[in-house]
Order: structure tokens, then C-alpha cells, then sequence
């Protein structure tokens, strides 16, 4: 049986050291409503008390609602400083003027969320001496279903090593909010979204890949090719010269 407690803990010290060693007074992380944000505002809180959740809705009608209240319940539970910026604004109209200049595709598109999202994070934590936490686990890694230089950008994650099985058990150990484990996982990008159904496989069979190599034949080809044409983000950008 895997022992969470002591993993916080473990987790918690680790948060620590990041922090003396960077000299930064607090940290700061996006509070989406969803798991992986949870986990990792939990693990924060433990480890500083000077820990900022920022929520950050951008348009669509769940950031503003269910997203909301569920990353109140997580904040309210375990005694972390919320704030809201609200984006939605902001990325309209910075659609509107790369509109004057080309063409948005709708996978540019959605992807401005999650970028102004890290803009906002790194100039709060720049103002107040803060690091940025990120929020992504092993199974999104692995298939690079995370946005570069969104909320692939952080300062430290605390919860890379995880798969979404295991988030889930972590969650359940520390007594995590109900609508937090229940809730299908979403990046929250636009209504009605959901990462299983954009990506077309389930964690359950992606953690099953990660854990044993095996899953069912049409899982692995999904699997393989998100894992090959992510690449790219894994990576750190080639450059000329050493």
C-alpha cells in the first residue's frame, strides 16, 4: 500500500528547499478547480503558508461557474489566499488584434487561455517574490496534452511524477473536496470540454500503458502518436552553438 503520508510530507520538505534556495517569500499557483491544481495548492499550503491560488476564468461559462466554486471548495478547506483575475477580456481582445494580422486557428485559439494564464502568474509572482507552481501530472506529460509555455511553464511541480490514478489516490488520502474527485478531468479550455474525450482515450488506459507498457491495441496507437508529436514540448528549444 503506497504511503501517502509520508509522501506529503516527503513532497512538502522538497517544496521547502526549492524556496530557500531561490529566496522567494511565497508561492504561486493557478487554481483551475480541477485535480491537479488541488493537489498541488494542498501540497503548497503544507509546505509555506505564504501560498497564493490565483483563478483565472477566460470565457467560457465554466471558468465562471462550476470551475469557480470548485476551486473555492479547495481554497476555503485547506485555508489557501484565493484571488480571481479575470481574463476574459483580455483574450478577446487580443484575439481581435492578431485577427487584424492572421488567421486564428482554433487550436491557437484556445490555447491563448492557458498562456495569458502563465503571463499573469509570472507577473504576480515577479511583484511579490513568489515562484510559480505548476500543475501537471506524469499522464498529461506523457502524452503532451498540456499547452507550451502555458500551463507547461512553472518554476517547480511538485506533482510532475504522478499519473492522473495516482492524483486521484493522493487526493482521496488528504480528504480532498468530493466535487474535486468526481469531477471529469478538463482543462477547462472551452465548454463542454473534457480531456478524455479530446483526446480519445481514457486515463485509466494511459496510466495502465504508463504502469505496465500494455493497453488495448487502438488505446496504443492514440498513445503513440500524441507521445511522438508532443515531443517537442518535452524538449528544451534546439539552439545554435553550445
Amino acid at each position: 500500500m503506497r504511503d501517502y503520508q509520508a509522501e506529503a510530507g516527503n513532497r512538502a520538505e522538497f517544496i521547502r528547499g526549492v524556496l530557500k534556495e531561490s529566496g522567494a517569500r511565497g508561492i504561486v499557483f493557478g487554481n483551475s478547480g480541477g485535480k491537479d491544481a488541488a493537489l498541488t495548492g494542498i501540497l503548497c499550503k503544507r509546505a509555506c503558508d505564504d501560498t497564493l491560488g490565483l483563478i483565472m476564468p477566460c470565457g467560457s461559462k465554466r471558468n465562471l461557474g462550476e470551475d469557480y466554486n470548485d476551486a473555492m471548495a479547495v481554497a476555503e478547506q485547506y485555508g489557501i489566499e484565493s484571488r480571481t483575475i479575470n481574463l476574459t477580456v483580455t483574450a478577446a481582445a487580443l484575439k481581435y488584434a492578431i485577427g487584424e494580422a492572421a488567421e486564428l486557428t482554433g487550436a491557437a485559439a484556445v490555447n491563448i487561455a492557458p498562456r495569458l494564464r502563465m503571463a499573469a502568474l509570472y507577473a504576480v509572482a515577479a511583484s511579490e517574490n513568489r515562484l510559480v507552481a505548476g500543475t501537471g501530472n506524469r499522464s498529461e506529460r506523457h502524452m503532451g496534452y498540456f499547452t507550451k509555455w502555458g500551463d507547461g511553464a512553472f518554476d517547480f511541480n511538485p506533482i510532475a511524477d504522478l499519473t492522473v490514478t495516482e492524483v486521484y489516490e493522493f487526493l482521496e488520502h488528504l480528504g480532498a473536496p468530493r466535487c474535486i474527485i468526481e469531477k471529469a478531468p478538463s482543462a477547462g479550455l472551452f465548454d463542454g470540454q473534457t480531456d478524455e474525450g479530446e483526446m480519445g482515450v481514457t486515463y485509466e488506459s494511459i496510466d495502465n500503458f504508463l504502469f505496465t507498457g500494455l493497453c488495448p491495441e487502438a488505446d496504443m496507437e492514440i498513445i503513440t502518436r500524441y507521445h511522438r508529436t508532443s515531443r517537442h514540448k518535452r524538449n528544451p528549444p534546439p539552439t545554435y552553438g553550445r
